[in-house]
């Protein structure tokens, strides 16, 4: 019952296809493949466009034209065409006929082997053998190995005041520019698991216009050059067995105001610090890092090059000497934290003793980056030493506090 149904069904398909076929064609007879006729209507959402931009005529307008006689395929087109209007034709009278939507028909069966079997009167379907030959996967390239990471940064900050005469507080007039370079060579851990070799350079020099000063145009109110290098051996985790050095001088002559007094001068003073010890490295990608050295064996010399201008007593140095040398105890802690890409804190704490007397060092600077190149830094510095002379208002304390808006550039490389 049910074959007999579906036959009636194609065949009054074919019977309306053909009306249609003939309504189309009423200037000459259509070529179309008489298959057409009985293939199962397809609903697919898409209205048939006719490729030679008529519907029903077969006239021209210029597309897929040969230059040679073309007979043939504008004939095939126009069949084409009529067929596909037809069908088109067939689905919007008759819907109860639209066998199949595009959208949901099944996928297609997997390709595979038919084997006919005579004896049962039998066709099967076998999946296909897919024979992989042995083939040699090309080799990964090398990625190269560095042993070396460099960092390098240069700043110019600068800031200035303008106060006119009459400003109830007082005050006077100023610039001031401060120029800082900072660079890191560390020795690739990834490469080196078990080694700790780190570098850093770094110089700090600001002038200031001053107008309180009858002998000099300008102070230098910042020269600081400091050299670390830490070299270390794995002992247990992120601990290294290390020894550790540090120098620090200036580079520029220094006066008091209003006078020819020099309080300092190139290795005047200048510090060399080496240690023996251990150091714990953290670091957690590039956002934070922390380092801590403790070294209970330390050598610690102090130098004053110029002693006929400057007093070395201000340094520590005894009086008539051009250094001074001990043997103590230091430690050095170093902090990176970067809260946001544009937003990083860096601390460093160094302290020394001989079991006498008692220096140290603490700098933070809070880098607020603005865009790629500029930059707000905000940078403080307190020092305390025993070995000076005792100051009446700061006692051993000495501080410094700058806040800077300047200009920054950044690269790292690898070799």
């Amino acid at each position: 019952m049910r074959k007999m149904t579906l036959l009636k069904n194609c065949l009054a398909l074919a019977a309306m296809l053909a009306m249609g076929l003939n309504a189309a064609a009423q200037a000459e007879d259509p070529v179309v493949e008489p298959d057409m006729l009985y293939v199962p209507l397809v609903y697919d959402n898409d209205a048939h466009q006719p490729a030679n931009g008529h519907a029903l005529n077969g006239q021209n307008n210029g597309l897929y034209r040969l230059d040679a006689g073309d007979e043939w395929l504008q004939q095939a087109i126009a069949g084409s065409d009529r067929t596909h209007l037809a069908r088109q034709r067939a689905m919007i009278a008759n819907p109860q006929l639209v066998a199949y939507n595009a959208g949901r028909l099944p996928e297609a069966p997997p390709e595979g082997v038919i084997p006919g079997d005579p004896h049962k009167a039998m066709l099967t379907i076998a999946p296909a053998q897919v024979v992989v030959e042995n083939v040699t996967p090309p080799e990964a390239p090398a990625v190269p190995l560095h042993n070396w990471l460099h960092v390098f940064n240069a700043s110019l900050q600068f800031t200035q005041a303008y106060i006119s005469g009459n400003w109830y507080q007082g005050g006077e007039n100023n610039l001031a520019l401060l120029g800082s370079v900072n660079w890191n060579c560390n020795l690739n851990t990834d490469v080196h698991p078990n080694w700790l070799f780190n570098n850093a350079l770094s110089y700090k020099l600001g002038i200031a216009t001053t107008h309180g000063d009858s002998i000099r145009k300008y102070m230098i109110n910042e020269d600081n050059f400091l050299f670390t290098s830490q070299l270390g051996y794995k002992a247990v985790k992120n601990w290294y067995y290390s020894a550790m050095l540090q120098f620090t001088t200036q580079f520029l002559n220094n006066y008091k105001v209003n006078t020819r007094d020099m309080t300092a001068a190139f290795l005047s003073p200048a510090e060399l610090n080496i240690g023996l010890g251990m150091t714990y490295n953290y670091k957690k990608a590039d956002d934070r890092m922390f380092t801590l050295a403790i070294a209970p064996i330390s050598y610690n010399l102090k130098y004053c090059r110029n002693i006929t201008d400057i007093n070395p007593t201000r340094f520590g140095i005894d009086a008539g000497k051009h250094c001074k040398s001990t043997v103590g105890s230091n430690f050095e802690a170093k902090w990176l934290w970067r809260f946001t890409p544009n937003v990083m804190f860096t601390s460093r704490l160094y302290m020394f003793t001989n079991y006498e007397y008692v220096q140290g060092d603490w700098e933070n600077t809070l880098d607020l980056s603005i865009g790629k190149y500029l930059t707000t830094q905000l940078y403080t510095h307190l020092r305390f030493d025993r070995s000076r002379t005792r100051d009446d208002d700061w006692n051993y304390w000495q501080f410094k506090e700058i806040l800077s808006l300047g200009v920054v550039y950044r690269f790292a490389t690898v070799n």
